[in-house]
Order: C-alpha cells, then sequence, then structure tokens
C-alpha cells in the first residue's frame, strides 16, 4: 500500500467555491460498495435511500469563529491567530481568560517568551480581544503555540463573537456569502475548527421527511480539527502520523443503534467524523458500543480495517492523498471509490467542502 494509491488529478474548476444554494438540491452519486456501480441523482433522493428502522448518525459539533485578524501590539504589524483547541490541566480558566493551542501568522515575530500579543478590535476600534504567545504546543508539528487568551468583556464568547470568523478550507478562495452556510443545520455546541461538511446538504424539512418515513436520527460529537485537510506526506500511509480529536457518543445514540441492530437497520454515518466517533466507540475486548464522554480518539482508518458499526456512509469528496481518501477507500475498496471519483469528474460533480454528496451503501 502506497501513497499515491489515493491520489487523483483535481481539477480546480471543480472545487466548489460556493455552496449549493438550496442544500438538498446539490447532486448525489450513489455507489455500492459492493458491485461499484454508481447512480447520479440529488442530495434530496437520500429519502428514498433510507428505509424505515434505519438510522442516521451525524456529528452535531459547530464550526467556532476561530480566525481571530489582528495587530500585533507595540509595532502594530497584522498579525492572525487561529484557535486549535482548548488546553485542559491544571491552567487556570476563568470567564474571560482561557489558554488555547494556536496556529500563528507571521510564525517568526509571534515567539514564545518574546512578550508576543496580539489585539483585536471591534468595528469601533476598542481592544476587545488579546491573545499573548506563551508556549510551544506539546507534540506540535506545525509550529503550534499556546495563548493566552483575555478580554474586558463579559465573557470570551462575547468577545470571540465580536472579532472571530468562521474559518474556511484554505482551497476555497473569497467566500463572501452567509457563513451559515458552512454550519448544519443541527448544528449545536461551537467546538470545531472546520465543518463536519457531510451534515451541510441537509434541511430541517428533510430530517422531519426522513423521520416521518421511519427512519431514526441521532448524534455524536467529534471537535473537527485542521488537520482534516492535511495530505499523507509519507510514501506509505502506514507511517503517517494521524492527528487526535476529542469526541463524544452519547448512552442516547449507542441505545439507537442497538435498537437499529435488534430489528434489521442500517447505521448510516453522516461523514467521516461520525464514523470515526462510532468506531472510536467500539470496545473490541467486550464486543459491544460504549458510550463516550469527551475522550481523545487517533484511529487510523485504512483499507483492510474491519468496520464494527457503519453499515453506509453520508460523506462529500475528499482531497487526493488525505486520510479521508483512505478511510473511504477502506469503506468501499479503493477500486470502486477511484472508479466513483472518476466518474464524478467526468460528470462536473463540484468537490470538496461546499461540493456535492456521496452515499456509499
Amino acid at each position: 500500500m502506497r501513497t499515491d494509491d489515493f491520489d487523483y488529478d483535481l481539477p480546480a474548476e471543480l472545487i466548489a467555491q460556493d455552496p449549493a444554494p438550496i442544500r438538498d438540491q446539490c447532486r448525489l452519486l450513489t455507489l455500492d460498495r459492493k458491485s461499484g456501480q454508481v447512480h447520479d441523482g440529488i442530495f434530496h433522493d437520500i429519502l428514498d435511500e433510507l428505509q424505515p428502522g434505519d438510522l442516521l448518525v451525524a456529528n452535531e459539533t459547530r464550526v467556532m469563529p476561530a480566525r481571530l485578524l489582528g495587530a500585533k501590539r507595540g509595532t502594530g504589524g497584522a498579525a492572525e491567530v487561529f484557535l486549535l483547541r482548548e488546553c485542559g490541566g491544571p491552567l487556570p480558566r476563568t470567564n474571560t481568560r482561557a489558554y488555547w493551542e494556536v496556529l500563528v501568522r507571521p510564525g517568526k515575530r509571534l515567539k514564545p517568551g518574546a512578550g508576543a500579543v496580539v489585539d483585536m478590535t471591534d468595528e469601533a476600534g476598542k481592544v476587545v480581544l488579546s491573545a499573548e504567545v506563551i508556549a510551544f504546543a506539546e507534540n506540535g508539528n506545525k509550529g503550534e503555540r499556546v495563548a493566552c487568551l483575555t478580554t474586558p468583556l463579559d465573557s470570551l464568547d462575547e468577545a470571540l463573537h465580536a472579532v472571530g470568523r468562521t474559518p474556511l478550507p484554505p482551497y476555497i478562495k473569497d467566500y463572501v456569502g452567509d457563513s451559515e452556510m458552512y454550519q448544519t443545520v443541527y448544528s449545536r455546541r461551537e467546538s470545531s475548527a472546520a465543518a463536519p461538511t457531510a451534515g451541510l446538504h441537509f434541511t430541517p424539512e428533510l430530517i422531519a421527511q426522513l423521520q416521518d418515513k421511519g427512519v431514526d436520527w441521532h448524534t455524536v460529537e467529534l471537535e473537527v480539527g485542521l488537520d482534516t485537510f492535511r495530505v499523507v506526506d509519507e510514501d506509505d500511509p502506514r507511517e503517517h502520523g494521524i492527528h487526535t480529536e476529542t469526541y463524544t457518543v452519547p448512552p442516547s445514540t449507542v441505545e439507537a443503534i442497538e435498537r437499529t441492530r435488534a430489528r434489521g437497520g442500517r447505521v448510516v454515518a453522516v461523514g467521516t467524523t461520525s464514523v470515526r466517533s462510532l468506531e472510536s466507540a467500539w470496545d473490541a475486548t467486550a464486543g459491544t458500543l460504549k458510550p463516550r464522554e469527551r475522550e481523545a480518539t487517533s484511529l487510523y482508518i485504512l483499507p483492510g480495517y474491519k468496520f464494527h458499526v457503519v453499515d453506509a456512509l453520508i460523506t462529500n469528496f475528499h482531497v487526493p492523498r488525505s486520510t479521508l481518501m483512505m478511510l473511504v477507500s477502506a469503506f468501499a475498496t479503493r477500486e470502486h471509490i477511484m472508479g466513483a471519483y472518476q466518474h464524478a469528474i467526468e460528470q462536473r460533480y463540484r468537490l470538496l467542502s461546499f461540493g456535492d454528496a456521496m452515499f456509499i451503501r
């Protein structure tokens, strides 16, 4: 197995720069993972693909306003702080102060120990949020820092929503539309640096229609990090260090999966983040699925992996040479995935985060 096995030519003009105007009217490519046969439709057709007794499991995390643009204190030079994850452990936290792992730009001028502080101002020019770079993050492989965030406002949440921006993937350029289109309609707690994009195609009306049909709906949480966009640099993908993310699988979802299994229905994951959550919650020793509460997972799914929980998958089209290409190849075989991608490119599907969808059954 080589990383090149999961590469393909991605036409730049097919990288979607805007979402579909109507979420569930984007295109849907359905792939039979046993035969490799494909079918073209629209996402609303998922209503016909799913049957009474099936269960949809979606990642309900919401994207944070994690991109902070400001100025370096003392020089006024432009600077950017990107929030990755809040630090746990013994670091003291208050309502107006917290410690985060961050990426910074320019990195050479925002080094720990140099008193580097970035101030973010509101429209009136008042500093409402400051980030002091205090340390390098442990096990950081891209220059991650630890920053102390402080605000004179009543809460950091208020400050973040005053000056923070919703981050978009690096391959989406100059999007000026509604930032809510990069949030799922069912999102709840802000905890991710990127959207679980397979869920972007659902509307409240479609979810209601599915439930009326007898399709169950439950959720998990996985805090999506920027590494979801990272390509694998190693020639052998097994040498790649997979990123770690925090996930939750509530008891109600475990119980719903048990009911689905008992009635012969399918567990359908909405997105690769839901797959990683559900498969991470599998207890191999006990041979069963167990609830999890904000646990860490570095599950790396490559071809040859045995899926214990997920029977079908709704997903988007992924970046070449990424761990997500490897995950879907593990689910449907590399040959079937590459054939489906070639078909999608020939049929001019819109690809990546704002693009069209695939249903692997």
